[in-house]
This record gives structure tokens, sequence and C-alpha cells, in this order.
């Protein structure tokens, strides 16, 4: 038998079922063949009882112990050896059920290692996508912090040149206060996206934390099936 035939549950169900009635077949003719024999001798003794002496008889009458004594000892090797079989066909359900237990635990520690993986890989995902939206957020920053010097310049020249441009002076100064309040609020957004950030590099962490328990986990069960699926192996050989 190859590995893969030994490994299939339905091959080895086959293989026990056809060892089964091989021999119950076996025991059956064994039993019917000392039959056969003792009903022969039986004919030969009562065939014989007319005219043989009496040392025939006696050697007769012993065979027929000898014989007797085999056949009760053969009936109860056969009942041994069903019994036998019997044991080694219970242990081998009893493997292949833990086998079969270890391999839903595999799978369900897989399924749950595929979707804690595909959870990092979304949370990876919106990391990057955060960390561009942010770094758009620092060149925005700095064009703002840019323009607001050129604006506080040009404010310090206008008000160098001439102290009776108020209205100028108070256009430019609302201008330069809203260029502030966008520059304040671009600058909390910021922080926020820092945070939600950090946030979600704290969770990626969590979970590759898991991933790793999770393949521990795996590896475990994998070699309590190699250890199983050996001793099944030599269950089967024995």
């Amino acid at each position: 038998l190859s590995v893969t035939s030994v490994e299939d549950p339905v091959i080895m169900s086959k293989i026990r079922q056809n060892l089964r009635q091989k021999h119950a077949r076996h025991i059956a003719d064994l039993r019917a063949y000392y039959d056969s024999e003792i009903q022969s001798l039986k004919r030969q003794l009562e065939a014989s009882h007319k005219t043989a002496s009496s040392e025939d008889l006696k050697k007769i009458n012993q065979d027929l112990v000898d014989r007797d004594f085999c056949n009760l000892y053969l009936l109860n090797r056969c009942d041994q050896l069903d019994a036998a079989l019997n044991e080694a066909s219970a242990r081998i359900k009893a493997l292949e059920n833990k086998n079969n237990m270890l391999e839903k635990q595999v799978a369900d520690w897989r399924e749950r290692f595929y979707a804690v993986s595909n959870t990092s890989k979304v949370l990876q995902e919106r990391i990057e996508e955060m960390r561009t939206n942010n770094k758009e957020k620092d060149n925005t920053i700095s064009r703002l912090k840019s323009r607001l010097k050129d604006l506080e310049e040009a404010f310090e020249k206008a008000y160098k040149l001439s102290d009776n441009k108020n209205a100028r002076l108070k256009e430019e100064n609302k201008m330069f206060q809203n260029l502030l309040g966008e520059y304040e609020s671009l600058g909390k957004e910021h922080e926020r996206v820092k945070d939600t950030l950090n946030a979600t590099e704290n969770k990626l962490l969590d979970a590759n934390t898991q991933i790793s328990d999770l393949r521990r986990t795996i590896s475990k069960l994998e070699a309590q099936l190699k250890q199983v699926e050996h001793e099944n192996m030599l269950k089967l050989r024995h």
C-alpha cells in the first residue's frame, strides 16, 4: 500500500472490512473442516465396532480424544484471534477519530489564521493610505507656512511703506487671520490623523502577535497529527 492509500479513510475502511470478511470465512472453513473430520471419524468408529479388536478400539478412541483436544485448542485459538482482531479494529477506529478531530482543529486554526492575515492586510493598507494622506497634509501645511511667511513679509513691507493705508492693513490682517485659522485647523486635523495612525499601528502589532501565536498553535497541532499518523501506521503494520 502507498502512503496516500493508507492515509485515505475510505480505503482503510475497505481494507478492514475485507480483513474481517476473510477472517470470518477462514474461521467458518476451519469449523466446517473439523466438523467434517469429526463426523468422518465417528462413522469410521461405528463401522469399526463390528470388526475391530479391543486394542484397535482403544487406539481409535485415543486418536479421537487427541483430535478433539486439538479441535478444542484450534477453536480457542480462533476465538482469541477474533478477539484480537476486534481489539485492533477498535484501536484503529479510536485513532481515526482522534486523527479526524486533529484535522478539524488544524482546519479551524488555519481559517482563523487566514482571517487574521486578511485583517492585518486591510489594516496595513489603511495605514499606507493614512500615511499618504498625512504626507499630503504635511505638504499642504508647508505650503501654508510658506504663504503665511510671504504674507507676513508683505504685511511688514506695507506697514513700513505707509501708515495711512489702514484699510489695506485691515484687509491684509483679515486675510492673515483667515490663513492662520486655516493653518490651525489643518494642524488639529494633522494631529487627529497622527493619533488614528498610531492606533492603527497598534492594532497591526496586535494582529501580528496573534498571527505568530496561531502559527505556533498550528505547528503543534501538525506535530500531534504526524504523531497520530505514525502510531496509526505502526498499528496497521502490526
